[in-house]
């Protein structure tokens, strides 16, 4: 299992929510790229990024610095955040992100996320956030009526390939993984050739928490506020989850 530390960008700077609440952001770093290096010092070979303003406003934000982090870094990044529209899409995979992640356009936009799929491939991956097992949009502000896992079920049958799914009310907790969410979540995508890959996030805040999840034979865990709190120690994690 891949271990992804994760940078969440607001006005500019790396923040961490509690349970996606932006009334509830803490500031642990006013340099990401800064942050970004250590974590790639630390033995990370994929970073997890967040336009947190991208998400609220619906198009890419932190443009720039976002840029920045890719021209100093060598690690891979994945990022996530108001892409809506293939132009924004385009744009973020031209300045050398490797994966893009659609969150909202794959609930609300299903032609976007076709067309992605068919341009870009595994270059995409879709985000399902969940409230109470419900699909969050729109930077986490609405909540559908839509279940993560039939949603998930659905999109895999159209040809997505991985999904990140985010327990809202774990996320920037502190209190674990759901681990019973996110076997449902695999049990929901076990009908498709191939199985998708799965990563997981919200609530990692300890190795248990990572061995857990890698039991459970998923790609990847993202960790963010606990790599800040120093709870998990970034190195250590990866020299004992991935070896």
């Amino acid at each position: 299992m891949i271990v992804i530390p994760a940078i969440d960008i607001q006005n500019g700077q790396c923040v961490r929510l509690y349970q996606g609440d932006f009334a509830q952001s803490t500031t642990y770093d006013a340099d990401p790229v800064s942050v970004a290096l250590r974590w790639q010092a630390a033995g990370a070979s994929w970073l997890h990024i967040v336009d947190l303003d991208g998400a609220l406003a619906g198009r890419p934000i932190n443009v720039k610095l976002i840029e920045h982090i890719r021209d100093a870094a060598t690690l891979h990044i994945e990022l996530g955040g108001g892409m809506r529209a293939p132009s924004h899409i385009k744009q973020m995979l031209a300045i050398g992100i490797d994966r893009v992640v659609l969150g909202t356009a794959a609930l609300s936009n299903r032609e976007l996320m076709r067309d992605a799929l068919a341009r870009w491939g595994e270059r995409i991956a879709v985000g399902l956030d969940a409230r109470d097992g419900r699909v969050a949009v729109s930077g986490w502000q609405e909540t559908s009526h839509v279940l993560a896992t039939a949603l998930a079920a659905e999109l895999s049958a159209e040809g997505v390939r991985r999904f990140i799914y985010t327990d809202i009310a774990r996320d920037g907790a502190l209190q674990g993984p759901n681990l019973p969410a996110l076997r449902e979540m695999q049990s929901a995508l076990a009908a498709t050739t191939p199985i998708p890959s799965l990563i997981a996030s919200g609530g990692v805040y300890s190795l248990g928490d990572l061995h857990a999840l890698a039991a459970l034979g998923i790609e990847g865990a993202i960790i963010g506020r606990a790599l800040y709190t120093g709870d998990i120690i970034l190195g250590q994690a990866i020299h004992e989850i991935e070896g």
